[in-house]
């Protein structure tokens, strides 16, 4: 589904900027996840006999903090939108975007997040709507965005 080019059939909720999507359920769930790492590579690291060395229980501590920074960049991406346009934060890099820069946005059958066409040519992915955290929800961010990106991106 491009949702930039079909039709709503349902009526489109006006969304009041600024606005943030995040995949709340993904990030809830690493977050965890990486407290839970992060204590319990401390505690193996603590709880190893005597014959272990301070470097190798720092190797563990490490060990746990890697791990646990894996997970909290996983749980970054998100997609902002205010008055002078859209912030994507996706896995490594952010980028902020004009609305006039932004032409469409595509979340089709099977796509595992949004992605905007730019007016440079270019596509960027927008990890921070995406339907693993449900479909419905997506589609109704997706649609949001579009929505802006239509009166915003021509309007000014």
């Amino acid at each position: 589904m491009t949702t930039s080019t079909q039709p709503t059939t349902t009526p489109v909720e006006s969304v009041a900027l600024p606005v943030t999507w995040a995949p709340r359920r993904n990030r809830a769930v690493l977050l965890t996840l990486c407290s839970v790492l992060l204590v319990l590579f401390t505690a193996i690291a603590f709880a190893m006999p005597d014959n272990w060395q301070l470097n190798d229980r720092v190797a563990m501590v490490c060990s746990g903090l890697l791990f646990a920074a894996v997970g909290l960049m996983l749980a970054r991406p998100r997609v902002s939108a205010d008055e002078q346009g859209v912030t994507v934060v996706n896995f490594v890099r952010s980028r902020r975007l004009a609305w006039a820069e932004i032409l469409r946005v595509n979340l089709r059958q099977g796509d595992p997040w949004v992605t905007l066409d730019l007016a440079d040519g270019t596509a960027l992915a927008a990890v921070g709507i995406q339907p693993a955290g449900g479909r419905d929800q997506a589609v109704r961010a997706a649609r949001a965005l579009r929505d802006l990106v239509e009166e915003r991106g021509t309007s000014r």
